[in-house]
């Protein structure tokens, strides 16, 4: 299973499935990364976290335990 967390940066990839509990899971969504969307990461911070990407247009940052539960 291949993550977000594990994208390069400057790639782009297509989210196949969400992992998470309710609260969880229904924030990744709020944030418009849904089933089928395309995502480009732009930056990956030096340590690794945050991961900065572009999702239906708008730049997003988010947690790499965040980019974990998002397959690609």
């Amino acid at each position: 299973m291949k993550t977000l967390r594990d994208v390069a940066c400057g790639q782009t990839a297509t989210v196949k499935r969400l992992y998470g509990d309710g609260a969880v899971k229904r924030r990744i969504m709020d944030m418009g990364i849904t089933k089928g969307t395309d995502i480009y990461v732009r930056k990956v911070a030096p340590l690794g976290d945050p991961i900065e990407v572009t999702v239906r247009g708008y730049e997003l940052s988010i947690r790499k335990s965040e980019a974990e539960k998002i397959e690609v």
